[in-house]
């Protein structure tokens, strides 16, 4: 079912502010900037090996994302986990019983489709990526 760490999510306050860090100090490319309307997120992909760095920006104070800052600061906000088949993979957890916060797919960056897993099943969230 999971293929890989497909990438890791993190807030930020500001993409650009960000980038600089992966670009600047550390040397990393961005391929891809990305605004998802519907999810309220403007987002930057970092490649790393064979996963990325996703920074995720808020486009709208009410957002996912920004209500997350405003709770716990910029940093980590999800671990995305990429699988084959993610109607499968969403069957496949929610008979194991852990509780979904999406129970079908939706629109991820680069033309994915994802699935959200909730964190009170997880302990943290976790995304299901099929590319």
């Amino acid at each position: 079912m999971i293929t890989k760490v497909k990438h890791i999510g993190i807030a930020v306050n500001n993409i650009d502010e960000a980038v600089k860090l992966y670009t600047d100090v550390l040397g990393l490319k961005v391929v891809a900037t990305e605004t998802l309307e519907e999810q309220k997120v403007k987002t930057a992909i970092i490649p790393v090996g064979e996963s990325e760095i996703e920074l995720l920006e808020s486009t709208d104070p009410e957002g996912t994302i920004a209500k997350f800052i405003e709770k716990r600061g910029e940093g980590l906000h999800h671990i995305a986990l990429g699988v084959d088949n993610i109607e499968e993979a969403i069957k496949t957890v929610k008979a194991k019983g852990i509780p979904l916060i999406d129970e079908k797919p939706r629109k991820g960056v680069q033309n994915t489709r994802v699935a959200f897993l909730h964190p009170k099943g997880t302990k943290i969230l976790l995304e299901l990526v099929e590319s």
